[in-house]
């Protein structure tokens, strides 16, 4: 079963060499630690950075310098700062080639929930709807299941959407899955130590295995 940062680092392995890649709140943020050597990516952070760089180490931090999760970051040579409707003109423009969000549920149809849960209070959508909107690859970094065990991969969402039939692969703690055209989650590859069935429990969507399912390369 992969942490946090296992799902950031297998998730890196799909960026690929002269992509703009946006980085949403949470798991993603972690990405920027993993990108692959020799692999030349430009981060972009919708609060307004382009050359966003891996976190910094303790004691190193910059207070001006946040991502959109205002968290402290670094920034690469080249980088480039600029306002927030400048950033989405790049968003909305289909500017990024790559988008990788966190998520509360995705359904088999590739419908996404990640913004609110009703009851609780929140600001409101964010860049979120902006990126589903605009964006033509989305990878999904998520838990399989959430607190109580249950499944976060659904035939339906349940709560509120923020974008429908949208994301293309997800990444969780247990497995790789595509997200097919026609619906339903494709596996591709399990966690290491994590075994096939255990994936078809968590999964409450359409889970489509064929073949033999390989271990992840961390």
């Amino acid at each position: 079963m992969l942490d946090k940062n296992g799902i950031a680092k297998r998730i890196a392995r799909e960026v690929k060499d002269g992509y703009y890649v946006n980085l949403g709140i949470g798991i993603p943020t972690l990405v920027a630690n993993y990108i692959p050597e020799g692999i030349n990516v430009v981060l972009q952070s919708e609060n307004g950075l382009l050359g966003m760089g891996p976190f910094p180490f303790e004691g190193e931090e910059d207070a001006d310098l946040i991502n959109a999760g205002k968290q402290t970051i670094t920034t690469l040579p080249g980088s480039v700062f600029f306002d927030s409707a400048l950033s989405f003109g790049m968003i909305r423009a289909r500017k990024v080639n790559l988008t990788i969000l966190g998520a509360m549920e995705v359904s088999e149809n590739g419908d996404i929930a990640n913004w609110k849960i009703p009851g609780k209070m929140v600001k409101g959508m964010g860049g979120a709807m902006d990126l589903v909107a605009s964006a033509d690859n989305i990878i999904v970094a998520m838990q399989h299941v959430n607190k109580a065990g249950e499944s976060k991969l659904l035939p339906n969402c349940t709560l509120p959407l923020t974008g429908i039939k949208c994301v293309k692969k997800i990444v969780t703690e247990l497995a790789v899955l595509n997200v097919l055209p026609q619906g339903g989650f494709r596996l591709l590859e399990r966690a290491p130590g994590i075994s096939v069935e255990q994936i078809k429990n968590a999964t409450a969507g359409k889970l489509i295995i064929e073949g033999e399912i390989p271990e992840m390369e961390i």
